[in-house]
């Protein structure tokens, strides 16, 4: 039988019901407008019926494959713009290098190359080759773009020290994480009270991108900012302005995006070139000009390899250690303030001569 609109006890949204092609359907159209309930009943008919006629590797759309690839698990975060510039009809039969180059100068027009990799061309690949493993596309390779892609912005004490000034008071502590320690931006709202450790100014991160527990250490600066408000009883150190822990969403973020722009713009900053993970590339590059302890770059900044942490270290003029030490962000007291909580060991009691 075709498929028909009603509405449930005569009133709200439309529903279609009906079975075409030995498919039985019965959703709603999300509309109580007759004339729109009555065009999406005819489309979903005709979608039915073309489907089976040329099968569904033919006729499957872009926003039916992005659905169930995040059904499956895939990663969400990137798919909105994606779905949002090809609309509900666009085939994956149509997408194809022209396609890919189309929808990044709709969506990214003015980003990095490696932006536009991760973002566009990376869940169109994985969503496509899940079709492919399940014989519903074609296998295809898209071109990934070249150019630059290292980030080279990193902020000087001067700058960084604005930034602090500008900002407001529930992200200093994050501010302080980041910088002080190298922490990516979900890191730094993560870390728990019972985590914290001030009396050597240490945090431990079980949590981390990837998967790599660490402990960070924290120069004298950085400390002031996590202190910044009181601490709390238990919990993550850091809060929304109304004192509640930040809701971390599966991969997402932005959660003092709003806060951190406000501050960069009273700073004098460019918020399109200071990010808050231009803070991570800062402190790569403050630690390792007053240190040159590559190693424990490695270690407190989380990398597994060399060369990731080689592009995070940036080229510093040789002043920049002392600058960074006259406003308190010392890296190499970092080691003496964890020995000097030590306890010294008890001394053995003097020889007593015994008549």
């Amino acid at each position: 039988m075709p498929l028909k609109k009603f509405r449930r006890n005569g009133q709200g949204n439309y529903y279609i019901r009906g079975t075409v092609q030995g498919q039985h359907i019965y959703e709603s159209t999300g509309t109580s407008i007759a004339a729109q309930a009555d065009a999406i009943r005819i489309r979903r008919e005709a979608e039915i019926l073309e489907r089976g006629a040329f099968g569904k590797a033919k006729t499957l759309t872009l926003a039916e494959a992005a659905l169930t690839y995040m059904e499956a698990g895939g990663e969400a975060r990137f798919i909105g713009p994606i779905l949002e510039f090809a609309g509900p009809d666009t085939m994956i039969e149509e997408i194809d290098n022209a396609w890919i180059r189309k929808a990044a100068e709709a969506i990214y027009p003015d980003r990095a190359s490696n932006t536009v990799n991760r973002q566009l061309i990376t869940p169109i690949s994985a969503i496509i080759s899940m079709l492919a493993d399940e014989g519903l596309a074609t296998p295809r390779k898209f071109k990934r773009r070249k150019g630059e892609n290292i980030r080279t912005r990193w902020l000087t004490p001067e700058e960084a020290e604005a930034l602090i000034s500008a900002a407001a008071p529930h992200i200093l502590p994050a501010i302080g994480f980041m910088l002080g320690g190298g922490c990516r931006s979900a890191e730094a709202l993560t870390v728990q009270m019972r985590h914290f450790y001030p009396a050597t100014g240490e945090a431990w991160l079980p949590d981390t991108k990837n998967g790599r527990p660490r402990m960070i250490q924290l120069p004298d600066r950085a400390l002031e900012l996590v202190r910044a408000l009181p601490l709390p009883d238990d919990g993550p150190i850091c809060r929304t302005p109304r004192g509640k822990a930040y809701v971390m969403r599966s991969n997402g973020g932005g959660q003092i995006s709003a806060a951190f722009t406000n501050a960069c713009e009273a700073a004098g900053l460019d918020p399109k070139e200071v990010t808050p993970h231009v803070l991570r590339h800062t402190w790569a590059t403050w630690f390792y000009a007053q240190t040159k302890d590559f190693g424990g770059l490695l270690d407190l900044g989380g990398w597994q390899k060399a060369d990731m942490a080689q592009r995070y270290r940036k080229i510093a003029p040789a002043d920049l250690a002392s600058r960074l030490r006259r406003r308190g962000w010392d890296f190499t007291l970092l080691g003496e303030r964890a020995e000097a909580q030590v306890e010294p060991a008890p001394k053995a009691p003097g020889l007593r001569v015994v008549k």
